[in-house]
């Protein structure tokens, strides 16, 4: 059987690699995006069996893309590097999008503890979940985890590089009349030793808002 390909954008990953790539279900393969890191994520990603494949340009966006057109799969998913989402649900995602009932199919985030989700970062979420919602898109999160065919995605032309990639990806998605469906996963504690680019600073997030509110303008 062909084997689903994960899309795992990664820069600077090195603490958090080995335990995402070691939970990856059977007849997953792991495809890292490294977007530039200087802390060994690369050599460590191909040691524990991962595709890797390097964009040069930086942003999550890009890095994402890269992975999205380096994919060989029919269906793709797309995971962070960072340890805080358990690859161990995509089969029932896959499962959901196999079954008919929508064209993409995303996670929902809840926190573990509050040191997952940093108050900062939940309310730039809820903020921009919200404008969504307002636009008719019935979401509570910007999509942490998505499952979706390839061909589909490639063809949203989605054109962000930054933060502001999902959000686009939404947005196109509910034009074309895209069947949303979101999944409750549990959203833990980065690696220890990893800081998040967007929720471990009021910087970040605020950041990866502005990035986003450019997408909705």
């Amino acid at each position: 059987m062909t084997p689903i390909d994960v899309v795992l954008p990664c820069l600077n990953e090195a603490a958090a690699l080995p335990s995402v790539l070691a939970a990856m279900p059977t007849g997953f393969r792991p495809v890292v995006v490294d977007n530039g890191s200087d802390d060994g994520s690369p050599e460590i990603a191909s040691a524990h069996g991962a595709v890797v494949v390097a964009e040069t340009r930086r942003g999550y966006g890009a890095a994402a893309h890269r992975g999205l057109e380096a994919a060989e799969s029919e269906v793709v998913c797309v995971l962070d590097a960072d340890g805080s989402l358990d690859p161990g649900v995509l089969p029932e995602f896959v499962e959901r999008l196999r079954a008919g009932h929508a064209d993409l199919v995303a996670g929902r985030r809840v926190p573990t503890s509050a040191s997952a989700w940093p108050w900062h970062a939940r309310a730039g979420n809820a903020v921009i979940a919200g404008l969504l919602r307002r636009r008719g898109l019935p979401v509570h999160d910007i999509a942490p985890i998505r499952v979706a065919r390839r061909a589909d995605l490639l063809a949203l032309g989605v054109t962000d590089r930054g933060f502001g990639y999902p959000l686009e990806l939404l947005l196109r998605a509910a034009d074309a009349g895209w069947r949303v469906e979101e999944v409750p996963v549990a959203y833990r504690p980065r690696a220890t030793g990893t800081t998040s680019k967007v929720s471990g600073s009021v910087r970040g997030t605020v950041r990866a808002v502005r990035d986003m509110a450019g997408v909705l303008r």
